[in-house]
């Protein structure tokens, strides 16, 4: 009796978040439907839910392996042993992450948090905490950086790292609109410009 019955699909979990990231970096969380989704996966709305809970399920995984993987490695610059080093470096590879191939232009996080009401609920809240987290990080290692005489005693480290985040920011949504990793390096060399001797 089974011999002639098709065998289900068997998702495969990778692939799956791969299309799911494209979905939710180049639609935005809010524009980005089951729907899509399980049509793109190949799969039916009860196997979809089965696998990932819920569209904000899926989400969550897609956003924690993003931090994890791409701005990961954005983070690292904050290893460099000179502020001018951190924040430049940072940019840097922001712009690359931004207009690299394979994925769509911009930034997934930016590109979720875009739209929306008032009302934050719990995804906009776990972006906002990433983002205040990551500013925090930049602003601790700014800090050491004061602390050791490698900026000026004078230097506002909250200033400076809402600076660095506000053109990471900036840069991304430039590249959403279709500028090159060229005109990004541009904006990151005269953001430097501005950095304190």
């Amino acid at each position: 009796m089974g011999q002639g019955m098709a065998r289900p699909r068997v998702l495969d979990i990778d692939r799956a978040m791969e299309t799911a990231t494209n979905f939710f970096w180049k639609n935005g969380y809010e524009r980005t439907s089951v729907s899509d989704l399980t049509q793109a996966m190949g799969i039916t709305p009860p196997s979809f839910y089965f696998a990932f809970g819920s569209k904000d399920g899926l989400f969550l995984k897609v956003f924690e392996n993003y931090l994890r993987t791409r701005m990961g490695h954005v983070e690292e610059a904050l290893k460099e042993p000179t502020a001018r080093g951190v924040a430049e470096l940072m940019l840097t590879r922001m712009a690359d992450l931004y207009t690299g191939e394979g994925h769509p232009p911009g930034c997934l996080a930016v590109n979720c948090s875009l739209a929306g009401g008032s009302d934050p609920g719990p995804l906009r809240e776990e972006m906002m905490k990433y983002r205040g987290g990551r500013r925090a990080r930049l602003r601790d290692r700014l800090q050491a950086a004061r602390d050791e005489g490698d900026l000026p005693d004078d230097a506002d480290v909250d200033e400076l790292a809402g600076f660095v985040m506000s053109v990471g920011w900036g840069m991304a949504l430039d590249a959403q609109g279709g500028a090159s990793r060229e005109q990004l390096y541009r904006t990151v060399a005269r953001a430097m410009k501005a950095w304190p001797g």
